[in-house]
């Protein structure tokens, strides 16, 4: 049966008889009758019994009824879960990282996903990026990239990928023949690194300070364009994973050296608040997220 003769034989139980269903379903009482007689001459049995003021369903047309209640009370549920969704996918996030490496990547995929989610506001957060899980707490931020995985119950953290650290130097660098460089290497060296303090910087904090290494001197620089030329003037040397400099038109001269024997090696992880992890947008960015940022998509 079409959804329309169970939606006529709902109207006239409900309305009383044809003439009042009519003006209920705006349709003329002849449309009405002559779907009633199709459907009736359909079933092969009467639906209803006519009468003056009132019509009564036959029993076969209170099973009908019945089915009737039954499909349009699915279709109310199903289509309020439609809204439900469609509603949960609408939302703003405020994300950050604790890389500051990752401020090179974001922009370009908070782009894509204004084009693919319109609904989702992203709001890209570059202050305090050393104090990112403090502020997921606190409901300062909604997600946000670091490469220790937090402890909190409170917190959902899922590793997005592996990369490695290296040495960034120009070629005449008197280490630049090296294959590795060891920690004491450091002790001579002019490091750059985005912004103090030293403790917040990889290389410092998992490979130097354990081995009781300073740098001879430590400039910080903002820009990675002003960090390249000093590199290309051989005034310097930078730690970072290769993969943040791919927006960068590189110097044939510079080279990249491991850090130790083995390299520097670090886990990148994603991290929401456990109440928010299975919201619609949450997912949404969170998916599109994995595509852009993982090690099979070239991030290494």
């Amino acid at each position: 049966m079409e959804l329309k003769y169970f939606k006529l034989i709902k109207s006239i139980q409900e309305e009383g008889n044809i003439a009042n269903s009519a003006d209920h379903l705006f349709l003329t009482q002849s449309a009405l009758s002559h779907q009633l007689r199709e459907m009736e001459d359909r079933l092969g049995f009467k639906v209803f019994n006519r009468g003056r003021n009132k019509w009564q369903l036959t029993k076969e047309g209170e099973e009908l009824y019945k089915i009737a209640n039954q499909l349009f009370n699915t279709l109310d549920e199903g289509f309020n879960n439609i809204k439900q969704i469609k509603e949960g996918a609408k939302g703003s996030l405020k994300v950050s990282a604790e890389c500051q490496s990752f401020f090179h990547g974001l922009p370009a995929f908070i782009q894509k996903m204004g084009i693919l989610y319109p609904e989702i506001s992203i709001d890209l957060s570059l202050g305090a990026t050393h104090q990112t899980i403090s502020q997921l707490l606190s409901k300062e931020l909604d997600m946000t990239i670091v490469t220790t995985e937090p402890a909190s119950e409170l917190l959902d953290s899922t590793k997005v990928f592996e990369d490695e650290i290296k040495v960034v130097m120009h070629n005449e660098h008197p280490l630049a023949d090296r294959p590795f460089l060891d920690a004491s290497d450091f002790s001579d060296l002019h490091l750059l690194i985005n912004n103090f303090p030293l403790e917040n910087v990889s290389v410092f904090e998992h490979f130097l300070k354990p081995n009781r290494i300073v740098p001879a001197k430590v400039s910080a620089i903002p820009f990675t364009e002003v960090t390249l030329q000093w590199i290309n003037a051989n005034m310097g040397v930078t730690c970072v994973p290769p993969w943040t400099l791919k927006p960068f038109n590189l110097s044939e001269e510079l080279v990249f050296k491991r850090i130790g024997k083995h390299g520097l090696k670090r886990s990148h992880y994603l991290v929401m608040r456990e109440e928010d992890r299975n919201q619609e947008y949450f997912v949404n960015f969170v998916s599109n997220f994995f595509e852009d940022f993982s090690v099979e998509h070239g991030y290494k």
